[in-house]
């Protein structure tokens, strides 16, 4: 008896042993091989009894397959106890599931619960968070579809970050550089790195060894992006790669599918215009991959990549839609058209709303506070009083300013399409009909100017010539309300309410002003998320006229700003910021009224400033 005690506690103490063993390889950052590794180590201990252990690019997960569960603390440490290590992520266990737990919408700001009472989606509500996989051939503008719809979704305050597969690569080709979002892979050593070229070649589907890195870089890098969605508070993560044969999205799928209940939504961007696709190589020069190489040479060369990818290329088909039920988009020419399957939960509905109102029009968007008014005079918050005289001045300016702009654009405008014209005609043969002969030149873009329904904003956009401009006022970009404190200065708030005031001080994003009306800067941010929808999809130039809380908030998005900067960002009076965005970025100007002049002088935007 007692020889069989010691038997079943020495083979105990080698299961905690082993389980330590694989749970400190699965804790440790995620690198190149990382899975593998597991891998082979679970099948070398008694663990593999316990435990279904994936191969590397299995097919479609077993409808009895055990999910690797959602982690929680007070579940066992040790197998002895119950529990099994999720070697795949990181360590926690794997236990039979639990009862499913509802997924409905999660609003920072609008909505709390217990377990996320400022309501952003707490680490145990894994279905309610979403991984987006990009799909699609180089220069079809993933890229540009990611950062613009992280930088939605971040201002939104859904925790969302971008993990680059070709960020991922160029570090095993180059080593560690300053980019801390992506951890080296210490699966290739220095000296290897630096032998691998990744010329177009590289890229070859019948390249064995550069195919092989090629996957198991995209799976490291879907490892981090799991780890941090399901055990960092992470809400959204994008795997941001091509992702571009029906077998690695077989991978990918049935990876995520290893954690319970987290979804995966695919978008995959098609794009058939020779112009955008011309110009989407050209900005490829100046990435990473060709910085400083001679740009013929670059140019040829990431043309054959394109080629290397197309003939191994798959679109997501009728496989994926019918027996996988895939959840995804489709984008075709950056959002012309839009194709959606299956969608589901909120975060994903979201997501596809937005990239409905994609366009890559030429187009300038003006932002400014009103002028004046006599509660800036009395150091007043809120209220509706009406501009001073200098208030007024500043208006009339305005008007004046974005009127020459206005004119000096179309200048722009027709000139660049002159140069464009000349430069298609000169590549006719002589004598060659050809309707670009007769092209006739673009439409001047319509103007439209927003105000709020407040008078101090109304006042300021008067002066604008509604025979040009569309003035039109919108309630969504009312000022803060501020309760009870509405017409109060903030000396007198601290000393009528030192608990607001102090509530405030400590936490000025999550904090509601007091009494009826009262808003806090998160009711504002889902308050203006129409109007940056509409924005987004306009084609033409806008000018808003708005308040410092709207323009901290209508800047943060722009500009892509960290939740720490939207609360305390300068917006002073009588500034006004122009925004233009472009396929690789949103370019922004700023200009201060100057009262000597009575004009706006362009001042320079250091780093870090706004």
């Amino acid at each position: 008896m007692q020889a069989g005690e010691s038997s079943c506690k020495s083979r105990d103490i080698q299961r905690e042993e082993e389980a330590d063993q694989v749970t400190e390889l699965a804790r440790s950052p995620p690198s190149l091989g990382k899975a593998d590794e597991i891998r082979s180590l679970l099948r070398k201990t008694s663990l593999s009894r316990h435990i279904k252990v994936p191969s590397a690019g299995a097919g479609m997960r077993a409808a009895s397959d055990t999910p690797w569960e959602t982690p929680s603390s007070s579940r066992p440490s040790s197998p002895r106890n119950g529990g099994v290590p999720n070697p795949f992520n990181t360590g926690e266990q794997q236990v039979q599931p639990q009862r499913t737990q509802a997924t409905t919408l999660d609003i920072p700001g609008l909505t709390k619960s217990k377990v996320s009472p400022y309501g952003h989606i707490s680490d145990r509500d894994v279905g309610s968070k979403l991984v987006i996989v990009m799909v699609g051939l180089p220069a079809r503008g993933k890229s540009y579809i990611v950062k613009k719809l992280a930088r939605y979704m971040n201002w939104l305050q859904h925790d969302t970050r971008i993990f680059n597969v070709g960020n991922r690569r160029r570090i095993n080709r180059d080593g560690p550089t300053d980019d801390k979002d992506v951890p080296p892979s210490p699966g290739i050593k220095p000296q290897e790195k630096k032998k691998t070229e990744h010329d177009a070649q590289f890229f070859d589907p019948q390249n064995a060894s550069a195919r092989a890195l090629r996957e198991q870089l995209a799976m490291d890098t879907l490892e981090e992006l799991i780890h941090w969605v399901v055990y960092e508070g992470g809400t959204v993560g994008i795997l941001d790669a091509t992702n571009s044969t029906r077998e690695r999205r077989q991978t990918i799928l049935d990876r995520i599918h290893q954690v319970s209940d987290l979804k995966a939504l695919f978008i995959e961007s098609i794009c058939t215009d020779r112009n955008v696709l011309e110009a989407n190589m050209k900005l490829k020069l100046s990435g990473p991959d060709y910085k400083d190489r001679d740009p013929v040479a670059a140019l040829d060369d990431f043309r054959k990549r394109v080629i290397m990818y197309e003939r191994a290329y798959e679109t997501i088909g009728d496989y994926e839609e019918e027996v996988l039920n895939l959840q995804y988009c489709k984008m075709i020419n950056v959002g012309k058209k839009l194709v959606a399957h299956n969608i589901q939960g909120f975060l994903a509905s979201q997501a596809i709303a937005y990239l409905m109102n994609f366009n890559l029009a030429a187009r300038q968007i003006w932002i400014t506070r009103h002028g004046e008014s006599e509660d800036n005079v009395a150091g007043k918050i809120g209220g509706n009083a009406k501009l001073t005289a200098r208030g007024h001045k500043y208006a009339t300016a305005l008007a004046k300013f974005i009127d020459h702009m206005r004119l000096k654009f179309r200048e722009q405008q027709l000139e660049y399409w002159a140069k464009d014209k000349e430069k298609r005609i000169s590549g006719l043969q002589p004598g060659v009909e050809s309707p670009i002969r007769d092209e006739a030149p673009p439409k001047e873009l319509a103007y439209s100017v927003w105000t709020s329904y407040l008078n101090r904003s109304i006042q300021t956009g008067e002066h604008f010539d509604d025979s040009i401009f569309a003035i039109k006022s919108i309630r969504l970009l009312d000022e803060i309300n501020a309760g009870q404190c509405e017409g109060m200065t903030y000396d007198a708030i601290k000393e009528q309410y030192p608990h607001e005031f102090e509530a405030r001080r400590r936490d000025k994003l999550h904090y509601r002003y007091p009494g009826p009306g009262g808003e806090s800067y998160l009711d504002v941010i889902h308050r203006l998320n129409n109007v940056i929808v509409e924005i987004e999809r306009m084609r033409d130039h806008v000018c808003l006229i708005g308040h410092r809380v709207i323009v901290r908030i209508l800047l943060a998005y722009f500009l892509n700003l960290e939740q720490s900067k939207i609360i305390d960002l300068e917006v002073p009076l009588e500034t006004l910021y122009v925004l233009e965005p472009k396929p690789y970025a949103v370019v922004s100007r700023k200009f201060v009224y100057n009262d000597q002049t009575d004009w706006f002088d362009e001042v320079e935007i250091k780093p870090g400033e706004v």
